[in-house]
């Protein structure tokens, strides 16, 4: 990785996305910061673009790709707002000694949080009968039983490192019993490992999905896996809509195939297709996983302090695996 000590010259940083006021406004006077909320953007800086050193990309909606990327030809480091990461070329900045951080540790138990109130959402109905309540139908007559419990009910979680064994903790409060799929068994965790996920579905009535997106998780929820969940099958999801093959989904609730779902991302944010939309076995929300002030502070404060580490001659805190530092 490039050198990135601190020196008496001010250091040019990129806001690359939606603008944070931590983000914005947690530097000190050592750098010099610009903004670009596009790609298109990017062009207007193409004037100084030999002294950008740093990237602050806030959030994952902004693609820092190869070719946004290869604009920056001084750069160091991108620092992403985000556990997930897929979203930035991290195979070009490996090439070109590029440091990628993200956010991790600091959103685990808030998007756990959300899972598990998804799920119970789902499953209970509680939006459903909430618009029941609303529309004054309760003064006529009482609200129908739910289908789905968390009651005798056996949950594979689809993904277990941080957030999915911090699901898994919570699953266990509630007494229900997990298992989990993932490429290989997670160390120090007790639940039975599938290494095949259809093996695991049939065995499993409830997905909850926190795998990272990208190309070697797309569509990984597929119709086959769907038909193997079975009719009391319920999917959530707050991991990338990639991971779920939205067609396949909206079928297989359509049909019958599988009972409900609990969605918080999608495949084309924030379009949602009209079909889910429509649904009243679907639970949906608008990508709110970490989406509390308190977790999004912590996260935007992660952001800059791995910035700063660097900047300060220190190994950043959070390093993705793509990108490891050696010898800081």
């Amino acid at each position: 990785m490039a050198a990135g000590n601190i020196s008496s010259e001010k250091i040019d940083l990129l806001v690359y996305g939606p603008g944070r006021p931590i983000i914005q406004n947690g530097f000190s006077d050592q750098f010099v910061l610009h903004s670009a909320e596009t790609k298109h953007d990017l062009e207007r800086l193409a004037g100084m673009a030999e002294k950008i050193r740093g990237i602050a990309v806030t959030y994952h909606t902004v693609h820092a790709d190869r070719s946004a990327l290869a604009l920056f030809p001084k750069l160091e480091i991108i620092a992403s707002f985000g556990v997930g990461y897929d979203h930035v070329d991290s195979a070009y900045a490996r090439e070109h000694n590029i440091v990628v951080t993200n956010t991790p540790d600091v959103l685990t138990e808030e998007v756990a949080d959300v899972a598990m109130g998804l799920l119970i959402a789902t499953l209970r109905e509680f939006v459903k009968a909430d618009r029941y309540l609303r529309s004054g139908l309760w003064t006529t007559q009482n609200y129908p039983l739910s289908v789905g419990s968390l009651r005798d009910r056996k949950v594979g979680i689809v993904g277990m490192g941080r957030i999915g064994q911090a699901i898994g903790r919570r699953l266990d409060a509630s007494r229900v019993p997990v298992v989990y799929h993932s490429r290989k068994p997670a160390e120090g965790v007790s639940y039975k490992h599938y290494p095949d996920l259809i093996e695991m579905a049939k065995t499993v009535d409830t997905l909850v999905v926190i795998v990272p997106g990208g190309a070697a998780t797309a569509n990984l929820i597929n119709a086959d896996v769907l038909k193997a969940l079975g009719p009391r099958g319920v999917v959530i999801n707050v991991a990338r809509g990639s991971v779920v093959d939205e067609p396949a989904l909206i079928s297989a609730l359509k049909s019958g195939t599988i009972l409900a779902a609990g969605l918080d991302v999608f495949a084309k944010e924030p379009a949602v297709p009209d079909e889910l939309r429509a649904m009243q076995n679907v639970v949906l929300l608008p990508h709110i996983g970490s989406a509390s002030v308190v977790t999004r502070n912590a996260m935007d404060q992660l952001v800059v302090d791995n910035l700063k580490a660097w900047f300060a001659g220190k190994p950043p805190l959070t390093p993705v695996a793509e990108t490891p530092v050696k010898g800081r």
